[in-house]
């Protein structure tokens, strides 16, 4: 069993089902569970989403709104384009507001798991180098 794969497949939030609807947004798998259902009565989305090792989205950017990411299990890591990437743990925070090109996923060796909170529209862009990211320090 990878690192961390079962604090993130025992999740209080719930695993979910693969994120076929996104796939060819992320290299790798994740796996994608609503956590309040889609009405026009509700502007915000929210859910929990799972990573394997290895995966990650593509650079990102929100419209209209913003994004919030809560680490709730396992190792990830996030970065806003021009910085540094960040190491996220169980408890860390990240907020991407309107217009901030963004990525975030899973380490190489851990499962990762977080809770996404987002307003708006999302525009999808280029994936992720994969020398870069196999740069980052795990």
């Amino acid at each position: 069993m990878a690192k961390n794969e079962e604090a993130v497949k025992n999740d209080m939030f719930g695993f979910g089902e693969e994120n076929t609807a996104y796939a060819q947004y992320f290299i790798g798998k994740s796996y994608l569970n609503g956590l309040v259902p889609a009405k026009d009565d509700v502007t915000v989305g929210v859910a929990n989403v799972n990573f394997e090792p290895g995966c990650r989205n593509n650079w990102h950017i929100h419209h209209d709104g913003y994004q919030i990411i809560m680490c709730t299990a396992g190792e990830g890591w996030y970065q806003i384009e021009g910085q540094s990437a960040q190491k996220m743990h169980p408890g860390d925070v990240a907020v991407f507001h309107d217009g901030v090109k963004h990525w975030h996923g899973a380490t190489k060796d851990s499962w990762f798991s977080h809770v996404a909170i987002g307003a708006g529209s999302t525009e999808w862009l280029e994936p992720v180098d994969d020398e870069a990211y196999g740069k980052l320090a795990d």
